[in-house]
């Protein structure tokens, strides 16, 4: 982003400016929508955006004590004397004009990427294509939406010749807002699939929305295999004086013919071009790499390159991950695993996934670097901006590991290790030398910085419960979007938060600013506290012998009864405390933990009155089966019988006491209960027991370790259960009844997903192993196994072994290590 006065920035966004003093002749070079994200850095411009679930606005004051001196704001009562603010008609409308204007000020061509599949794949395929030849400023990760694509086009400077853009919709009318933002010279139109449908009145519809991408473009690459995509895009070009570069693999009318050989493990490509034919080799099999690889070469004639010269960067390609890992290390660390791309953005981005997971155990914030590499700055003016960015993240230490990062080491102002190469650094590794700390491994695909990780972390086992925070934000802002916006939120991260891990999914709720955490026991809330969580947590479940760590970490109990009343008002006392925080549990028909009785509630509000050691934050109960509609008579009665009770609570303290007794299915059928909270459980994990469109957050998933043929009338495994009447084919799999997956699954009654296709379990499950009949398929030792996640659904797997998907998730062991994904 280029350097903009007050006044420049003012009349860009059409704004009317307040301002301070102290910020005369103030300058702007960066922009700042995340208050999270935000440390001391140059010339920073917060924009308060408003969203769905969130308000930018609310955060100005804690941006004022942080430092922050320029704000763009749409609610005119956020202006004050102690900071400059702009004010807009809509801070949204602001980011985009800003980002339009930085977008107008260069003429070098810009690759605008749009489709339903393949997006940032390709982008980040073409940036390893043609990095060598070109400056180029691309999209951080998947930033292709209303507010991603402006702040990726912001990027853009002098140092650059090429941009690579992506941009995505989900309805109508998005797309003119990222057309001028964008403002494309060459398109891709990947393909038109499914996703985002639902806003869509038809695929038509939707193809003639993304097109509207490339309306100014000078030509636009596609595919003509589908006909009507080709029709369609055919006409558009035609209409606004595009010209094609079309292409098939079915030998279809198009400006290039693509003909593919499939290898074992490779894909040889011919495509013949005027009449000219070229051959290139891609690494990969599958016919969605097939597809991406013929878009990236079609791009290169769009660029008048000769492909053939670039011909050896289509045999490098690798497979692109475009989510971060988070794992447990050793030693008390916590790995963030990003070693896939390495440049200052995506660092950027990287790094605020660091601070979000660095807690009060962990004294060090780590970042192991690879070199960067194709950004158009001289080496050591680029490692010197390397220094600040790690400065302003707060970063402890730096591993560097390559010839360039090592041979400007003396940019480095913090401490640092550096090594020539990652042998290098294996070779020289020392356990002891990663102790507590949040390590960043950051790394460009070729310095095969998965070998370090492998290093560093905790568990080695291959059977692994993949969690995607990204699907877990997207099911907390569905929720949310039930809620009235003044109604708060509790999580409940009881029982190693259903199976998917408490630390790490508190650390994400806490960055999400839910209100409450909730947990069954003490010591899981000690746990997180430990793990710096902050936030208010409530002990569904107190015990007499945890009073003390109640108290001592600040956790807040569930009181359920007369004698845990009097016995904790004990503890309270003997600790010299008032006013201690307390939960109070109805009984309004599960018959479970509850006060019950009008007469046990009087007594408990009596007790509550003649002292001071207690107060009440919130009353609440437990709905008994707010997912079935033929219990909608008892529920509404629970309802009935929860306000009697609250109104006696409440009219007899002279303070606000607070109401909660939806659950998750009560939260999606019951709007008109939220009272002041809610519950959130299951429904954050991913399931629904309405049908509420929710994602799936959990994948478990291991790899095979043998792969055997058995002739017919052998058996397979224990008491000879896994007979085959013909010859066979089994895989070896490292995941048994330890580890959480039910042995109802065994005997062909369950199944698991490898390389595309449903196969049978045979045989008995055993502890730690289970065996596969994967006649028919491809596979070998090292190919992936999904037991449930996005092909097998969980809730299908509970109904096959005859229980519910909480039993599922909860019973996973700990064994079995957690990565976290992230976009």
């Amino acid at each position: 982003m280029q350097i903009l006065s007050l006044s420049e920035l003012t009349r860009i966004i059409e704004g009317q400016l307040f301002e301070s003093a102290s910020n005369y002749q103030f300058s702007i070079s960066k922009v700042v929508t995340d208050s999270r994200t935000f440390f001391k850095s140059n010339k920073p411009v917060f924009i308060a955006l408003i969203g769905p679930t969130n308000n930018g606005h609310k955060y100005i004051p804690q941006l004022q004590e942080k430092g922050m001196k320029i704000f763009i704001v749409s609610d005119k009562s956020a202006v004050n004397k102690n900071a400059t603010f702009i004010l807009v008609d809509d801070t949204k409308k602001a980011l985009q004009k800003l980002a339009a204007h930085n977008r107008n000020l260069f003429d070098f061509p810009v690759i605008g990427i749009t489709g339903s599949n393949g997006k940032t794949i390709i982008k980040e395929w073409l940036y390893d294509i043609l990095s060598a030849e070109y400056k180029i400023v691309r999209s951080p990760k998947s930033y292709n939406s209303q507010i991603g694509v402006p702040l990726s086009v912001l990027l853009m400077n002098d140092e650059n010749n090429l941009g690579i853009f992506e941009a995505g919709i989900s309805e109508p009318g998005e797309m003119q807002n990222l057309e001028r933002i964008i403002s494309p010279t060459i398109g891709i139109l990947t393909n038109i699939g499914d996703a985002h449908q639902e806003n869509f009145r038809s695929t038509p519809e939707k193809l003639e929305e993304k097109l509207r991408l490339f309306e100014n473009c000078e030509c636009l690459v596609f595919r003509t295999d589908t006909e009507y995509i080709a029709k369609h895009t055919t006409d558009f070009c035609d209409k606004h004086s595009i010209q094609k570069i079309s292409w098939t693999l079915e030998n279809r009318d198009a400006h290039i013919r693509f003909s593919s050989e499939t290898k074992m493990r490779s894909t040889i490509l011919e495509a013949s071009v005027n009449d000219q034919k070229m051959e290139f080799e891609i690494p990969f099999t599958d016919a969605s790499a097939i597809e991406n690889a013929c878009h990236c070469f079609a791009c290169l004639v769009a660029l008048h390159k000769n492909p053939n010269t670039f011909a050896g960067k289509f045999e490098q390609l690798q497979p692109v991950a475009m989510r971060l890992e988070i794992k447990q290390g050793i030693n008390n660390c916590v790995l963030i695993n990003d070693y896939y791309n390495s440049d200052l953005n995506s660092l950027t981005i990287a790094l605020s996934v660091l601070k979000q997971q660095a807690a009060q155990e962990h004294l060090q914030k780590q970042v192991i670097l690879s070199d960067i590499q194709q950004t158009g700055l001289e080496k050591n003016i680029l490692y010197k901006k390397v220094n600040e960015l790690l400065l302003e993240w707060g970063i402890d230490k730096i591993t560097g590991v390559g010839p360039d990062i090592t041979k400007n080491k003396n940019e480095f102002t913090i401490a640092a290790d550096f090594y020539h190469s990652r042998p290098d650094f294996e070779q020289r590794f020392k356990r002891s030398e990663f102790n507590s700390s949040v390590i960043l491994i950051k790394g460009a695909r070729q310095f095969e910085f998965e070998k370090i990780s492998g290093l560093l972390q905790q568990k080695a086992h291959q059977t692994v419960l993949e969690i995607n925070l990204n699907a877990l934000i997207n099911n907390l802002t569905a929720f949310r979007n039930l809620l009235q916006p003044t109604t708060k939120i509790m999580v409940m991260v009881k029982a190693f938060s259903y199976g998917s891990g408490d630390v790490e999914i508190a650390r994400l709720l806490q960055y999400q600013n839910v209100d409450y955490l909730a947990v069954a026991v003490a010591d899981e809330g000690v746990q997180l506290r430990n793990a710096g969580i902050s936030l208010p947590i409530v002990v569904m479940n107190p015990e007499q012998d945890s009073y003390q760590n109640i108290i001592d970490y600040q956790l807040q109990p569930n009181i359920y009864s007369f004698g845990l009343l009097q016995s904790f008002t004990n503890a309270v006392s003997e600790n010299g405390l008032q006013n201690y925080p307390v939960h109070l549990k109805i009984d309004t028909g599960m018959n479970r933990l509850g006060l019950k009785t009008d007469n046990e509630i009087r007594q408990i509000i009596g007790i509550l009155k003649a002292s001071n050691q207690l107060k009440i934050q919130s009353v609440f109960s437990h709905l008994v089966g707010s997912d079935d509609p033929a219990l909608d008579a008892f529920t509404q009665s629970q309802f009935t019988r929860f306000e009697e009770c609250v109104a006696l609570i409440t009219t007899s303290f002279d303070y606000k006491i607070e109401r909660h007794i939806l659950n998750s299915a009560g939260i999606e059928r019951f709007a008109n209960k939220q009272f002041d909270m809610v519950r959130l459980g299951i429904g954050l994990y991913g399931i629904s027991q309405t049908g509420m469109p929710l994602e799936n957050i959990g994948t478990l998933k291991s790899t095979i370790s043998q792969v055997k043929e058995v002739s017919p009338n052998e058996t397979v495994g224990y008491n000879r259960k896994g007979k085959v009447n013909a010859k066979s084919k089994i895989a070896i799999v490292p995941v048994g009844y330890a580890d959480g997956l039910d042995r109802k699954l065994g005997n062909r009654n369950g199944f698991a997903f490898v390389n595309e296709k449903l196969v049978p379990i045979i045989g008995n499950i055993c502890m730690d192993m289970l065996m596969l009949d994967i006649s028919g398929v491809e596979t070998k030792p090292g190919d992936v196994v999904e037991f449930f996640g996005p092909h097998i659904s969980i809730t299908k797997l509970a109904e096959q072994v005859g229980t519910i998907p909480y039993e599922i998730l909860t019973g996973i062991s700990q064994r079995v290590k957690r990565i976290y994904v992230q976009e």
